[in-house]
């Protein structure tokens, strides 16, 4: 008897947008535009998961970027810097952000069986309203289309790693136990917001953004390059708690069998 009653997913990296290059080139772009200052793509990558925002302040303290930071400006990053950065952000996620739209091989597919076999389907983001209003027509039309959807602002009480985004999809989809639905996320942040919810968490290790491949790089790739992508990925997983790990979001539905079967035996995440 299945006893799950919903999965929530997060969007870029997990469902669509491989590697989750969306927001990481935006930032790097944002900090380039806003203030002639250059961070990496794996710098950008580091506090991935959470608001924006927050997400810009991450990365300021970057010890590494701190420390250019400091030697370029004369002094700390500021608030108001970062309100700077986000501000140049924003209009370049929202033109930019449907072009990423592309969903991870075989999302579609998993999410039609979710629906066949009577769960709920949830999805919350890193993303504020305005960026994920511009995303869901085209990912819509790629087969992508979540029963529910909150945007990091869409809450007073804030994102992750805070549960109260995955919990506002419990409220929304009518979902009677925490422990009866998993969150399914790329980064760390999102994990951990599941797992402060008492769901069951599963980590995506290829097509999100601790490996940072794109699907190019993903289909071409040898058995060797993609278990150095999986040992990459897992340093970052393996202490996070997560309850699975699995490549993409293909290979999902095996897990969720296993989950239904220990909640039928009693086992609560």
């Amino acid at each position: 008897m299945q006893k799950l009653q919903a999965v929530i997913f997060d969007w870029a990296g997990t469902l669509v947008d491989f590697g989750s290059f969306a927001p990481t080139t935006i930032f790097v772009e944002a900090f380039r535009r806003g203030y002639d200052f250059d961070v990496s793509l794996a710098e950008a990558r580091v506090p991935m998961g959470l608001g924006k925002w927050d997400h810009i302040q991450a990365v300021g303290r970057i010890p590494e970027v701190a420390e250019r930071w400091l030697a370029q400006f004369g002094e700390p990053m500021t608030n108001k810097n970062i309100d700077d950065i986000y501000e140049v952000f924003m209009p370049l996620q929202i033109a930019k952000v449907a072009q990423h739209a592309d969903p991870i091989p075989g999302a579609p597919q998993v999410l039609n069986q979710l629906r066949d076999k009577g769960l709920k389907i949830g999805s919350c983001t890193g993303y504020p309203r305005c960026v994920i209003d511009e995303l869901l027509p085209a990912a819509k039309a790629n087969g992508i289309a979540p029963d529910n959807v909150v945007a990091t602002d869409d809450l007073a009480s804030g994102g992750r790693p805070a549960p109260y985004m995955v919990l506002k999809n419990v409220i929304d989809l009518a979902v009677t136990d925490v422990n009866a639905c998993v969150k399914v996320d790329d980064s760390v942040p999102g994990i951990t917001e599941g797992l402060n919810a008492s769901m069951w968490t599963v980590a995506l290790l290829l097509s999100g953004n601790e490996a940072g491949l794109t699907q190019a790089e993903y289909e071409a790739a040898d058995e060797e390059t993609l278990a150095q992508a999986r040992t990459k990925a897992r340093l970052a997983f393996d202490g996070s708690g997560a309850h699975y790990q699995i490549d993409t979001i293909a290979d999902l539905p095996a897990v969720l069998e296993d989950i239904d079967k220990r909640l039928a035996a009693g086992e609560k995440p």
